[in-house]
């Protein structure tokens, strides 16, 4: 499997540091911290086949992405909702679009997607290339229609001669769909201070941190569901959340599956980063990492097809201290735009 996605959660590796012992230093993590490059951030990428990852594709899907023109009203990009500063996720409950029309679920971190499965809250994509048009043409988002974006973008001054240059094709759907697509595969999220502390750096991590993070794999029951290197499991859970009054507000991923058992099912989101994404759940409807703890701590909401994985936690008020201490640990460098490498 890709360096990359190693687990990171090594039983003897963290055991060891949480313990007190020192363990020894890798050249490679030596010479990681004296780079001013985010860690594992310049490894090869998987891609679907024949797609080009040149610094010109690259180029061109980030200037779509920013391009508020791809809107109806051209006041909404990409970026608009996914923005770079706060982990390309944003600080409403959930998304607002073009002519301030209201969405109904969170918009969430679309870091390290490139070794996704699937995409959206309800998993209801399996590729980046069908998930990155799906805004386009969302009423409540950009509302166009994917031939709508394709002429705009062939009558503006620049896209034809750079669709030519880094395609080398005209302005079409598969290639408006992989420019962008490629773009996101170059968002890649790491070099944070635990993943200094999982390469061996035992000052990486301070002792409160420590301890949050030996909750986070045992009594939290974290692990169970945010693991190794993308902090998620990439499954879908219920947590309840999506309940209301015995009901359910949303169907979550029964809306792919039909299935009644994964009815208020969501993807597990990635914890990269998460000190700047709030709020949290695909409804958005936790404001801060202290309620998503307390959350937890609960046991989730009950519901007929809650995940056996939740349990009350029993957390004291210096555990939830803890645990919050090493999710802010979670954050580290951000890398987008830069060059891609294809790879398995």
């Amino acid at each position: 499997m890709h360096r990359l996605l190693r687990f990171v959660f090594v039983a003897a590796a963290v055991s060891a540091l949480t313990a007190g012992a020192a363990l020894p230093v890798t050249a490679k993590a030596q010479a990681r911290r004296a780079s001013v490059a985010p860690a594992g951030l310049d490894l090869y990428v998987p891609l679907p086949p024949g797609v080009r990852v040149g610094p010109d594709v690259v180029a061109l899907g980030r200037k779509l992405f920013f391009d508020a023109d791809l809107s109806r009203d051209s006041s909404l990009a990409c970026a608009s909702c996914h923005q770079p500063d706060r982990g390309f996720a944003n600080s409403s409950e959930v998304s607002v679009g073009v002519f301030g029309r209201i969405g109904s679920r969170n918009v969430p971190a679309i870091l390290n997607l490139t070794w996704g499965k699937t995409f959206f809250w309800d998993g209801r994509t399996t590729t980046l290339e069908e998930q990155v048009l799906q805004p386009l043409v969302a009423t409540n988002e950009m509302d166009m229609t994917v031939d709508q974006v394709v002429q705009r973008l062939r009558q503006n001054v620049d896209y034809p001669r750079l669709f030519n240059g880094a395609l080398g094709e005209e302005v079409t759907r598969d290639g408006l769909a992989r420019a962008l697509a490629v773009y996101v595969r170059s968002i890649r999220a790491g070099g944070s201070r635990f993943d200094r502390f999982a390469d061996g750096d035992r000052d990486a991590l301070n002792a409160v941190e420590r301890r949050g993070l030996n909750l986070f794999q045992g009594r939290a029951r974290c692990t169970r569901c945010h693991l190794g290197a993308l902090l998620t499991d990439l499954a879908f859970h219920n947590t309840g959340v999506a309940w209301r009054n015995g009901e359910p507000a949303d169907s979550g991923r029964a809306f792919v599956t039909g299935r009644a058992e994964h009815v208020g099912a969501f993807k597990t989101p990635t914890l990269r980063h998460v000190s700047r994404t709030a709020p949290y759940m695909h409804d958005g409807s936790l404001a801060t990492l202290e309620e998503v703890i307390d959350f937890y701590d609960g046991g989730g909401h009950a519901n007929p097809y809650l995940d056996q994985r939740l349990l009350p936690l029993g957390l004291s008020d210096r555990d939830k201290a803890a645990l919050l201490a090493f999710l802010r640990s979670l954050d580290g460098h951000i890398q987008e735009g830069g060059p891609l490498r294809a790879g398995g």
